[in-house]
């Protein structure tokens, strides 16, 4: 996959790593002449310290036969200018960072795959990690849905039970759904025979949240112990 980045800072520079671990063909877009310099030194791949917000900076950039941009800067406006040209260019994947939740619906006109502002992701993540201490990651969905991980203590109400038997005890609502048991270095598809076993780590879709009944079932203590 031919992929153009731009902004080699914190991010880019991180996707820039995943991108060729990959072995995809990565082209950078750098406006400061020393992060330009440093992510040449640091990465073999074509370095431009160049502004990407400029048609011609795309065209020696490859945009032409470009598979996917992804847009890594700390400003909204390079952002979405930087996007507008990539459709010209019929650059097939758009993706970017969004810094104020506010232009979020301007570039989902544009067609692009948003992730909105890194820090304050980190933020929420770190204060749940607080609020919420035996959940090992988690992913916010819409309506106030959320996808989980969390490991099975052997307190739990769970913990040898098979999801069948879980459910006819009540312990998992309707709308919470057990979608992997991950169990040393294999990785479980959970049916309603699957015994559930402390120290399971599962991932957990559940409608309402993770709400402190629901983690009750996994843990069998507070969570905010």
């Amino acid at each position: 996959m031919y992929v153009i980045i731009v902004g080699a800072g914190n991010i880019g520079s991180q996707v820039l790593e995943l991108a060729e671990q990959t072995q995809n063909e990565v082209v950078v877009i750098e406006r400061d002449p020393d992060v330009a310099d440093r992510a040449g030194r640091r990465h073999d791949c074509l370095v431009i310290n160049a502004d990407a917000t400029e048609k011609e900076t795309l065209e020696d950039a490859g945009a032409e036969q470009a598979d996917a941009i992804i847009c890594t800067t700390d400003e909204d406006a390079t952002n979405i200018m930087c996007l507008l040209l990539a459709k010209e260019f019929e650059i097939p994947s758009l993706v970017t960072v969004v810094q104020n939740p506010e232009h979020m619906n301007v570039f989902r006109q544009i067609g692009a795959n948003v992730l909105e502002n890194p820090q304050r992701l980190i933020a929420e993540y770190l204060f749940r990690a607080v609020q919420r201490p035996a959940i090992k990651d988690f992913m916010t969905l819409a309506g106030g849905a959320e996808v989980f991980e969390i490991t099975v203590t052997a307190e739990a109400p769970i913990a040898g039970k098979t999801l069948h038997e879980a459910d006819e005890a009540n312990l998992i609502p309707e709308d919470v759904l057990v979608v992997a048991v991950e169990r040393g270095e294999n990785v479980v598809t959970p049916r309603g025979g699957t015994v559930v076993e402390a120290g399971d780590l599962l991932t957990v879709f559940s409608r309402k949240g993770a709400t402190d009944n629901i983690l009750r079932t996994f843990t069998g203590t507070d969570t905010k112990q």
